[in-house]
């Protein structure tokens, strides 16, 4: 069974919003499982202490490594779990990362606090750390829940069609194409015709000509990411040998 574990100050943000629609069903049918261990019953002094102030001075606090490194191993996950961090200094998650994620055991996933992680536990347990965007939260928990939700949808059983999960944003590197349902007719505006036509194949090529126009405009970085297709060699006439 996949499964995240979660070390954390505050396990009572999990499930949270795990907890309902998809992931939660998926959730409470046993179709992964989620642990939320609290980093400070790692602690060894009497007021449960995890941080202390930055080497070097500066403002806020730290993370002891001694304390969060005993709470990874005392979390038993093994060399086959991916060890992860929360860190807006971390490499952006990506689609293809979640892809790699749901298809293993579950990761671990450490959420700091305050201004940081002693860099010695980071090294010496193995953490990747991930960010999910150019931006700081207080705490790694909600970028933790929306690592978690990415790859829960992905596992076998979790949404109706398997369609679901690979015919959207990143999965072929494009943004997704617009999408439209009833009524026919909104405050003047109408589906686009192609769309209703019934012709497979036309609205196959106009979905892929809209999420190729979308991330040319919106993401020119994926745009420019993408392979150049191999260019097609003219054929060889009869006379040719």
């Amino acid at each position: 069974m996949w499964r995240a574990t979660v070390l954390t100050l505050f396990p009572e943000m999990f499930p949270g919003p795990l907890g309902i629609s998809l992931a939660g069903r998926a959730l409470a049918a046993g179709l992964w499982a989620l642990e939320a261990r609290d980093i400070r019953d790692s602690a060894t002094d009497r007021h449960r202490s995890v941080d202390d102030t930055p080497a070097g001075g500066g403002p806020g606090m730290v993370l002891r490594a001694d304390v969060l490194a005993a709470a990874i191993d005392a979390a038993g996950a093994g060399a086959e779990r991916p060890r992860l961090v929360m860190s807006p200094r971390g490499r952006p998650l990506t689609q293809a990362r979640v892809s790699e994620l749901a298809a293993g055991p579950g990761p671990l996933i450490v959420c700091g606090r305050f201004e940081g992680i002693d860099q010695r536990v980071i090294d010496a347990r193995g953490l990747e750390e991930v960010s999910i965007g150019d931006y700081v939260l207080s705490g790694g928990e909600i970028a933790a829940l929306a690592l978690i939700d990415a790859c829960v949808r992905l596992l076998p059983g979790v949404m109706g069609r398997l369609e679901s999960g690979t015919d959207e944003s990143f999965s072929a590197g494009l943004l997704e194409y617009p999408q439209y349902t009833r009524p026919q007719l909104f405050e003047g505006r109408e589906i686009p015709e192609i769309l209703t036509s019934g012709d497979h194949a036309r609205v196959a090529a106009w979905r892929q000509a809209e999420a190729e126009a979308l991330t040319r405009t919106r993401r020119p970085d994926l745009w420019a990411a993408r392979p150049t297709p191999p260019r097609q060699k003219p054929p060889k006439n009869a006379t040719d040998g």
